[in-house]
């Protein structure tokens, strides 16, 4: 495979996971947008929504090959489906404290005095929104990752824009 072919394929690849987790993030902003507005609270944020899905879409996209170890590979897919979940969500947990860290430093003096007290704000339950929204991504996408390794290149593609297998059966006996 030619390196444009590669290119192309990531690209590809890369695109199809990018609106999967902006589908997603764009989901919970609105959920946000839409609660809050009972209270007169404006909610911004589709373009952070946007460029959180490309940057967690290209991370998970190097972490998918990353090997979890022979134990993992040895154990039924679920188990692979959970703990990738669970790493990967460990990793995104990590990121939005750090990322409100950085957003309250200037509040409390520094950046490790705001950490602690990204847990003590009301901003931490619009962490734990985010991370149950965000794990729940994750876990959907490594569920719909795996079943498409199963289905092999252009398995979704078969079976979305194809007629359902009764409708098939049913244009056979006519």
């Amino acid at each position: 495979m030619s390196w444009k072919e590669k290119l192309k394929k990531e690209i590809k690849t890369l695109s199809i996971t990018m609106l999967y987790f902006a589908l997603w993030f764009g989901f919970m902003i609105s959920m946000k947008i839409l609660l809050l507005k009972e209270y007169n609270v404006e909610v911004y944020g589709l373009s952070m929504a946007l460029i959180g899905a490309l940057i967690v879409a290209k991370v998970i996209l190097i972490a998918d090959h990353i090997p979890m170890g022979s134990w993992i590979e040895k154990q039924p897919a679920i188990i692979d489906i959970l703990f990738r979940t669970f790493i990967y969500s460990i990793g995104i947990v990590i990121i939005l404290i750090l990322e409100k860290g950085i957003e309250a430093r200037h509040e409390y003096g520094g950046f490790f005095n705001a950490i602690p007290q990204v847990f003590n704000h009301a901003d931490k339950y619009h962490l734990y929104v985010n991370t149950i929204g965000v794990v729940f991504a994750l876990l959907g996408f490594n569920f719909l990752s795996l079943i498409g390794k199963h289905l092999g290149e252009g398995g979704y593609k078969n079976i979305l824009f194809s007629p359902p297998p009764r409708k098939l059966k049913e244009d056979k006996k006519k």
